[in-house]
């Protein structure tokens, strides 16, 4: 079932008297419980194409569909409402707060997205997750005392703590060597699954496009290629 519709989505920068067209009218349908992969070089229109999906930027022209609400006739308050609810979101760094503990963390977000639960109920919620991750052992740990691969996991927790219906992920694995990679793109597949959760990624890995239900090659600001198989997207590329 499709849960996120893109329809004829572009977007135009304008600097001075030039004008770039980074997406020139890409559609793009997004199903429940499966992991979606974007692909491209750089400049390809790819980590636009998710900042305007995420509702953390506008579209120049076109639809962004969630849930029958339209994003693109939204004002801000109301996309920001769904971001905190609806929407989480991992990046190629953790960004933990460094004087909160990994616990506090998650009851941050709790109260962000306003879940109006008490607070034994949000502790309870974070254990569940912090087991979920492989993390609950270091709940009163401060992010300076974690690895690379903990913050992720912590980073991972926080983006699925209120239980949204979407999850974006911008190059989740970039900063970590091949094996932490592995790890997290394992993690954010049970995830998927397990939570019923529709996730996007961005990717310059083709390792990690092995995790993907879809493969979607961009360039030019196009889609130029979908896969539901990595192997064909790499052999016809």
């Amino acid at each position: 079932m499709s849960l996120f519709t893109m329809n004829k989505v572009r977007k135009t920068f304008t600097n001075g008297d030039m004008k770039e067209e980074i997406l020139k009218g890409v559609n793009l349908s997004l199903r429940e419980g499966e992991i979606t992969a974007l692909v491209g070089a750089s400049g390809s229109g790819k980590s636009t194409l998710l900042t305007i999906a995420a509702g953390l930027q506008s579209a120049s022209d076109g639809q962004v569909l969630f849930q029958e609400n339209n994003l693109s006739t939204m004002n801000q308050e109301q996309i920001r409402e769904i971001r905190s609810k609806k929407f989480g979101f991992i990046f190629q760094f953790a960004h933990l707060v460094p004087f909160l503990t990994v616990e506090e963390q998650l009851m941050l977000m709790l109260d962000v997205s306003e879940t109006k639960l008490k607070k034994d109920e949000q502790k309870r919620e974070v254990e569940i997750i912090l087991q979920l991750v492989g993390m609950d052992h270091r709940k009163q740990a401060y992010p300076s005392s974690l690895s690379g691969g903990e913050k992720q996991r912590v980073a991972i927790a926080r983006a699925i703590i209120h239980k949204p219906k979407v999850l974006f992920a911008d190059e989740p694995t970039a900063s970590l060597d091949s094996k932490r990679s592995k790890d997290i793109m394992d993690l954010i597949r049970d995830i998927t699954k397990t939570l019923n959760i529709t996730t996007l990624i961005v990717t310059h890995d083709e390792e990690m496009l092995s995790y993907a239900d879809h493969i979607i090659k961009m360039s030019d600001g196009l889609i130029m290629q979908e896969a539901g198989l990595n192997y064909e997207l790499k052999e016809n590329a």
